[in-house]
């Protein structure tokens, strides 16, 4: 800094801002802004798509077998983008724990774990479920990060919870039990997402398209290496299913994933983790309209409940 400069310069050392410059700055930021919105909606809506398709799919390809080709076909092609693009894709050697960790935990997890669940549940019901995530993270915050949850916070998690009660008590206790698999790993998939939310908030010390393929291809390589031994080979495809794939490997794993960090790059944190709240939308009214999955009363009052609760603990503070 040039002596008797500032503490906090503006531009080119102590160069004043000119009168322009301000307009300036705001127009870029309006148009940085728009971007990441959109960047938002494109995720939220592919997301949201995709519980349906996923469910279509799992008439012809087992479950993880599905899921872990998508997303390695995905990695690559994400790898092969950054390269394109002049990024490095290198990992530094203390970068690759807490890669790996990210990795377990928002895709191995986080996918892993909710594609196995439609074995049991419905697309929709599996989307409500899964989308509670940002409850559990308020609950990982209080003792990981002292954010003691006010009255509103409280009243987050009784919703979400009314919310579940409603989804699983819709056809009774005897189905409710044969859905528990699934309940468990839907459940299983948000918190261990949310926890992830949580200890690692801090972006991974790579380039961002690296970041991206390197966690995409290393969730995904266990699920794809799990389903070639042990899963049954897929069915003969029909041209529906190699379209449900296509869809899977270039929108949710790949498509998505890019415009999610995109916009996390060009909107608050708080705006973007809002924004999810209309995957699960998306996805019961997907599923409805798509697989003729129940969209009565009960469904309705589920979905209320769920996203109230998940929209007051994301509230702006």
């Amino acid at each position: 800094m040039h002596a008797g400069c500032p503490a906090f310069p503006l531009i080119d050392g102590c160069r004043p801002l000119t009168a322009a410059e301000p307009r300036s700055f705001a127009r870029r930021a309006a148009s940085q802004r728009a971007i990441g919105i959109v960047c938002l909606l494109t995720t939220s809506v592919g997301w949201g798509l995709n519980w349906p398709v996923m469910k279509m799919l799992l008439q012809e390809w087992p479950p993880l077998l599905a899921r872990g080709s998508a997303g390695v076909v995905a990695a690559i092609g994400i790898g092969a983008l950054a390269l394109a693009r002049g990024e490095s894709i290198a990992v530094p050697a203390a970068v690759v724990p807490r890669l790996l960790a990210a990795a377990f935990v928002n895709v191995f997890a986080w996918m892993g774990f909710s594609t196995l669940s439609l074995l049991w549940l419905q697309a929709g019901e599996a989307a409500l479920l899964v989308y509670t995530m940002p409850i559990w993270a308020m609950l990982f915050a209080w003792p990981m990060l002292g954010a003691r949850p006010d009255a509103a916070g409280v009243a987050a998690l009784a919703l979400g919870f009314a919310g579940i009660a409603v989804l699983l008590g819709v056809q009774g206790v005897a189905v409710g039990a044969q859905k528990m698999p699934g309940v468990l790993l839907t459940l299983s998939a948000a918190v261990l997402f949310a926890f992830g939310t949580v200890v690692w908030r801090t972006p991974l010390p790579l380039a961002p398209l690296a970041a991206v393929a390197w966690q995409v291809g290393l969730g995904c390589l266990p699920m794809l290496a799990y389903g070639l031994a042990f899963e049954p080979a897929p069915r003969a495809s029909s041209a529906a299913g190699w379209i449900a794939m296509g869809y899977m490997t270039i929108v949710p794993m790949g498509v998505c994933y890019l415009t999610w960090f995109a916009a996390l790059r060009r909107v608050p944190p708080q705006m973007a983790s809002m924004a999810t709240l209309l995957v699960p939308v998306v996805g019961v009214l997907a599923s409805a309209l798509a697989l003729g999955e129940p969209l009565g009363a009960a469904q309705w009052i589920a979905l209320v409940l769920t996203l109230g609760g998940v929209g007051l603990a994301l509230r702006k503070r």
